[in-house]
């Protein structure tokens, strides 16, 4: 601090600086222009260290009250629920400064094949989380289901806003209404985001390996995906907490629908395999499951695997061991992983 108020030093003999306008006014000028950029540094590393703790405390909570949690008590229930909103990330995608792409870098980016189906599937998401909080009578938890709806809604449009800078094209955007049954619409999305969630956290640490993203293009998109793996957290705790919940009576109709749901994903991703999506629209093939050899590391199914798992584990490790973790998905991958080189 002490070079903000340095002054030039003076000279014995030297003529009175008072006698020389000029000289004072550079000296002012210059001393006001060390000011500004002194601020200005100031100002960048207090945003800085904002953005840092914000995506710290996105990743790392722990609920303060002590022992072990019944699953499916009110306190699982608060703890699944604060998690989600405590973790909240505010960054906002309307002032996110995208990077700009050497020519090989942007034609990388705009050839996958990928764009269309996920702004879409984003705009579904969101309505569809957020006809589901509207039926819940809890406050604290549809607040968090609200936090949920508002974060997909979010990457909608971030998603949005790099097809625009990266002038990448998309097909005309369906419209998206509200599920007729909004608990189905909840669970396809739940499940959905634990299938395709998996796999994203693999592909996203591969093309942060072998360079096919810029680092500064990586970086903008962590908080999202580190954002999809709250939410899957927030999904598997609800479900095993809404199941715990429900009468005796209910519960087999409960997983009956659990079921339905699986088997709809599973015949949706063959026909997204197929090249058609939902909705029927042409789309290209299965990025999620053969996505290795287009980011430019092409590596065994095996391999593959195995990225996606401790990916998996890394992500989950900052959040309170006591909630329950994501294990379908998983599970199913580590069996087929026995078969596979």
């Amino acid at each position: 601090m002490s070079e903000l108020y340095a002054t030039p030093p003076r000279h014995v003999g030297a003529a009175d600086p008072d006698a020389s306008h000029a000289g004072v006014t550079a000296v002012t000028t210059n001393s006001a222009e060390d000011a500004i950029a002194r601020a200005a540094a100031v100002a960048d590393t207090i945003a800085r260290t904002a953005v840092e703790q914000a995506d710290h405390a996105m990743r790392h909570w722990t609920d303060p009250t002590p022992g072990p949690v019944r699953i499916g008590s009110a306190q699982h229930l608060r703890m699944f629920s604060n998690m989600l909103l405590q973790t909240h990330n505010p960054y906002k995608p309307a002032v996110i400064e995208w990077p700009k792409l050497s020519p090989d870098a942007l034609r990388r980016v705009t050839s996958l094949p990928i764009w269309d189906i996920a702004v879409q599937t984003e705009g579904r998401a969101s309505i569809r989380v957020k006809t589901f909080a509207g039926t819940v009578t809890d406050p604290l938890l549809r607040d968090a289901l609200d936090m949920n709806g508002g974060e997909e809604a979010r990457h909608k449009v971030v998603l949005s806003k790099l097809v625009e800078a990266y002038g990448i094209a998309l097909a005309p955007e369906p419209d998206y209404p509200p599920p007729d049954d909004p608990e189905w619409g909840w669970l396809v999305t739940g499940y959905s985001e634990c299938i395709d969630s998996f796999f994203a956290f693999g592909l996203f640490a591969m093309a942060k390996r072998s360079g096919y993203f810029p680092t500064e293009l990586v970086e903008t998109f962590e908080p999202v995906i580190q954002e999809e793996g709250r939410h899957i957290l927030f999904f598997v705790n609800w479900a095993a907490w809404y199941r715990c919940n429900l009468p005796w009576w209910r519960r087999p109709l409960f997983a009956l629908k659990v079921a339905r749901v699986w088997a709809f994903l599973v015949w949706e991703r063959i026909g997204i395999a197929r090249g058609i999506d939902a909705d029927g629209a042409a789309q290209d093939a299965n990025f999620t499951m053969n996505g290795s050899e287009a980011l430019g590391d092409s590596q065994s199914p095996g391999a593959m695997i195995d990225l996606c798992l401790a990916e998996n584990d890394r992500r989950m490790a900052g959040y309170d061991a006591r909630l329950l973790r994501p294990e379908t998905v998983p599970r199913l991958a580590r069996l087929a992983r026995r078969f596979l080189r």
